[in-house]
């Protein structure tokens, strides 16, 4: 994804990593990387799956970790894929199954 640009990227840099500019607060980074990663961004679908990994800013949620894990390996984020394995032995077969449904009826919603 060299080279593009993308809202996920100015959340990722506010209210992720250092919190510089605004307090750092991944609740509200969770709201915004859901915007972006809704929009079919896999580094925004990453980053929003390992916020349900680590339970930042969201419930610890490992099917919705799956799914978004998922979705951004799909979407060609060749890195998800570490992260998914990771989140995939902490998993029941059921749902890892629940999961794989989710990523598979997930739909995205356009990019402006």
């Amino acid at each position: 994804m060299a080279g593009r640009y993308s809202f996920w990227q100015d959340t990722e840099t506010l209210y992720v990593p250092k919190g510089e500019g605004v307090p750092q607060d991944y609740a509200v980074a969770s709201t915004w990387l859901r915007k972006s990663a809704g929009k079919d961004f896999p580094e925004a679908q990453s980053a929003l799956g390992t916020m349900y990994t680590e339970g930042q800013g969201v419930p610890r949620d490992f099917v919705q970790a799956h799914m978004w894990l998922s979705s951004a390996f799909a979407h060609g984020d060749a890195d998800a894929q570490k992260r998914l394995d990771s989140v995939a032995w902490r998993m029941s077969p059921t749902e890892i199954a629940e999961a794989q449904r989710l990523a598979k009826e997930w739909k995205p919603k356009g990019r402006d």
